[in-house]
């Protein structure tokens, strides 16, 4: 077979497309800021064996994500949550009572750290954005519906 339709290196990984990276601002809680350290440690940690082991598509991957977690790490905005909530904002968990009946609560967290099966959503996400800014006792029109807020409070430091 001729050279010609050979690649070169048959071994080494594709081109991996860069992470995405949010062009909001990266505000974080204090737990977000720990589990981005948490991630790029772990990552950091994967490199090392895949270099060990000589993984060169594990290598990429892990340096396609460290690249994006150091970048969120240096434009990270630690946010301390209100002293006191009075309304809907970042580092506040609020409860929502929706039009059948069921309570939600969610916790306001930025963007790498929401995970609304858990109760976290982003800020910029639309249901927080249908709730920021509201208080206890108004009605906000979410993509839901129509939703009570019955609870307000800080999130906690430790999360």
């Amino acid at each position: 077979m001729s050279r010609a339709f050979v690649k070169e290196q048959d071994d080494a990984p594709e081109d991996l497309p860069e992470r995405p990276v949010s062009p909001h601002p990266n505000f974080v809680t204090a737990r977000g800021l720990r589990l981005i350290d948490d991630e790029i440690e772990a990552l950091r940690r994967t490199q090392a064996q895949a270099q060990h082991v000589g993984d060169k598509a594990l290598l990429a991957r892990t340096a396609r994500d460290l690249r994006y977690w150091m970048q969120r790490r240096t434009s990270a905005q630690p946010v301390d949550p209100p002293h006191k909530a009075e309304t809907v904002a970042f580092a506040t968990r609020v409860t929502i009572l929706r039009g059948d009946g069921r309570k939600v609560a969610y916790a306001i967290t930025g963007e790498d750290e929401a995970d609304p099966a858990k109760g976290t959503i982003a800020y910029v996400s639309p249901m927080a954005r249908a709730l920021l800014g509201k208080s206890v006792g108004d009605f906000a029109e979410t993509p839901g519906g129509e939703v009570e807020i019955v609870g307000l409070e800080s999130v906690s430091p430790e999360g």
